[in-house]
């Protein structure tokens, strides 16, 4: 009995030891799981589009929040999405407009945090006339995308425009080789402002003035990235909407921050340019509606956008509000 009694001890300190290893490796792998740095690719060069960000590095809370965050921005040889398909980063900037095209081409996306609750396209004409008056006009659009409502509104309009695509600058609407460029509210319209172009309400169409009010940035990680890493991508969520939340309410300090990463970046601007661009990103952030900062992606503008662009074939299938939020 005794024999018995001491190799049912023996089997249970055996087997209660491995039980032990296995729950401390288990622990182990998840805390190296949670310890992954996550990179983050801003959609394009360092700017203060992106302020709220180099804010919440800066001020320390994405450590607060228990998160490693490290800020890569893209080359012209690997722009954001490239990088995110790659796996050379997990998080990036998209236009509302942009994440449905690429959900569409077979590339599954989660939203966790959304900035913009306006849109920030304009069409600036040459010469002062009416951009809706130019049938076949050649248009500046970017090359890396970005114009979807543009291209939907031209075909929409039976306006014919002819797009001429430009890489980061107004150089070829200043020059006079165009006859109207898109721009951004809070980046090329000063740049064009400060080209000397004049801009009035008669050559300046927004689109969010003409019912194309549609969001544009937000945070997005592919869903295989998201489902596996949940907690961190909360916590970098709640961080990155602190820093911007504290840019809102520092913008002088936050430009402060922006310009170091400029720097750094050697990156061709100004501080009166940056200035504009904070103050002109922030706005955009508040709801038309609710008069507040709202941080969330809403159903009717992903339904709104994604209408607009099935109708003109711009999507093979409609992408639904529930195909980018957490599930």
């Amino acid at each position: 009995m005794k024999h018995i009694t001491k190799w049912l001890l023996a089997v249970f300190l055996i087997t209660g030891s491995t039980v032990v290893c296995q729950t401390v490796a288990a622990q182990g792998q998840t805390a190296v799981s949670q310890d992954e740095t996550i990179v983050f690719t801003p959609q394009w060069t360092a700017q203060a589009q992106f302020a709220g960000y180099y804010v919440a590095a800066e001020k320390g809370f994405y450590q607060e929040a228990g998160v490693k965050v490290q800020i890569e921005h893209p080359s012209a040889t690997q722009p954001a999405m490239s990088r995110l398909r790659n796996n050379q980063c997990q998080a990036t900037t998209l236009q509302l407009c942009q994440a449905l095209e690429i959900v569409d081409g077979g590339v599954p996306l989660v939203n966790i945090l959304q900035t913009s609750m306006n849109n920030a396209m304009v069409i600036v004409s040459s010469r002062g006339q009416d951009p809706l008056s130019q049938k076949g006009a050649r248009v500046g659009i970017w090359s890396v995308g970005f114009g979807q409502l543009a291209i939907c509104m031209s075909i929409k309009d039976h306006l014919d425009y002819q797009w001429i695509r430009f890489a980061q600058n107004v150089n070829l609407f200043v020059s006079g080789a165009l006859d109207a460029t898109l721009a951004m509210s809070y980046n090329e319209y000063y740049q064009l402002v400060q080209a000397g172009i004049e801009m009035t309400d008669k050559n300046v169409y927004r689109f969010c003035d003409h019912g194309y009010n549609v969001q544009e940035d937000g945070v997005y990680m592919t869903r295989d990235y998201y489902g596996q890493h949940r907690e961190q991508a909360r916590k970098f969520a709640e961080a990155s909407r602190k820093g911007w939340e504290w840019a809102a309410a520092h913008p002088d300090e936050a430009l402060d921050i922006v310009m170091q990463y400029v720097d750094k970046n050697h990156i061709a601007t100004n501080r009166v340019m940056q200035r504009l661009m904070l103050q002109e990103v922030l706005h955009l952030q508040i709801d038309r509606e609710s008069k507040k900062r709202e941080f969330r992606l809403r159903p009717d503008m992903v339904q709104q956008a994604s209408t607009l662009m099935f109708e003109n074939r711009m999507l093979t299938r409609e992408i639904t509000y529930e195909q980018l939020v957490e599930k």
